[in-house]
């Protein structure tokens, strides 16, 4: 079997861990790991494949012999290290947003345009993770007839924002129940016991960055190019796991039971929508796993062509890590 030579750029990162961990939970043939990160890393190793590996600190001339670079750095760092990949000859599969509205630059959900990958030009972006989640809920609708309009809420786990998410939840969470103060250093209000309805700066007409994302990705991903989505961005207590609520509009109405059916047989998808039951997609039952729950189908009670439903999924895996790593395997498919 051919191996490939694979770097992993932000390798201490949450998803630069996560991309480890899955690459030999999916048994990618990888012959060498080369993981990359700040110099106040290098030196250190990680474990692959019950050895343990150095961490380099990521320069311009590592990439020499590289196939693959998973990037899980932030958008300067692969806007820096982008010409030097290209020009060794590798390919950069990218998880931050540098990239991902490039018309140059192929946006995969290899569930929904794996055929996109072919134009690549050295670089695949990977889309944001409310997006993957949500457009792999809903591709196997768009499939019945094309989605027009889209009005979405992403309730947003802690750990979205970084590994510091989660600590700031708990100590948050403690210092509130001895009485004492906390100062909030990760996000702008407390996030315990809270809501905060606003992820990413202000961009035009009081969106976020963050909300025009689901749009303008899900349009490229889709090929959907006039597809309108209202999303608002909620960061919400919860340690694991995006969910998103989304009303969709068609051109045709669509049944309920036609909707179940088609997700319960899509790929990435499970279908989990027994109401009666108590049976529902939640971020426990979602995290630490590569598929999307969908459930609360029923009709849009605006419009004779609308359907609702409420996904969730584990936005470290699916919704960054797993996702590169399925373009990966189509590169060497």
């Amino acid at each position: 079997m051919k191996t490939y030579t694979v770097a992993v750029l932000g390798a201490t990162g949450a998803v630069g861990q996560a991309m480890i961990e899955i690459l030999q939970e999916r048994n990618f043939p990888v012959g060498q790991l080369i993981p990359l990160a700040s110099a106040r890393s290098a030196g250190k190793t990680i474990r692959f494949r019950n050895e343990e590996v150095t961490i380099q600190e990521a320069s311009c001339d590592v990439f020499q012999g590289v196939d693959i670079v998973l990037g899980a750095a932030e958008n300067d760092i692969a806007k820096a290290f982008a010409p030097a990949i290209t020009a060794a000859g590798a390919i950069f599969v990218d998880n931050s947003s540098a990239f991902r509205m490039d018309p140059e630059v192929p946006l995969i959900v290899p569930e929904i345009n794996p055929e996109d990958v072919k134009h690549h030009k050295g670089i695949i972006a990977n889309p944001n993770c409310s997006t993957i989640i949500t457009a792999t809920a809903v591709n196997a609708l768009n499939a019945l007839s094309p989605i027009r309009t889209m009005t979405a809420s992403t309730y947003q786990a802690v750990s979205g924002a970084g590994a510091g998410g989660p600590v700031e939840l708990m100590e948050e969470v403690n210092a509130l129940s001895r009485g004492e103060h906390y100062e909030p250093k990760v996000f702008s209000h407390q996030i315990a016991f809270n809501l905060i309805p606003q992820i990413g700066g202000e961009t035009v007409d009081g969106y976020t960055s963050e909300e025009m994302k689901l749009q303008n990705e899900g349009r490229k991903i889709m090929h959907l190019p006039d597809l309108k989505v209202s999303c608002t961005c909620v960061r919400v207590p919860v340690v694991r796991s995006h969910s998103i609520s989304v009303s969709m509009h068609f051109d045709r109405p669509i049944t309920v039971r036609e909707a179940q059916e088609v997700i319960a047989s899509a790929p990435g998808c499970k279908l989990v929508d027994n109401l009666s039951a108590r049976e529902y997609p939640m971020p426990l039952d979602t995290s630490d796993q590569d598929l999307v729950f969908v459930g609360r189908i029923r009709p849009d009670l605006t419009d004779p062509n609308g359907l609702c439903l409420w996904c969730c999924g584990d936005q470290v895996r699916k919704g960054a890590a797993t996702n590169a790593i399925q373009i990966a395997e189509l590169l060497i498919k």
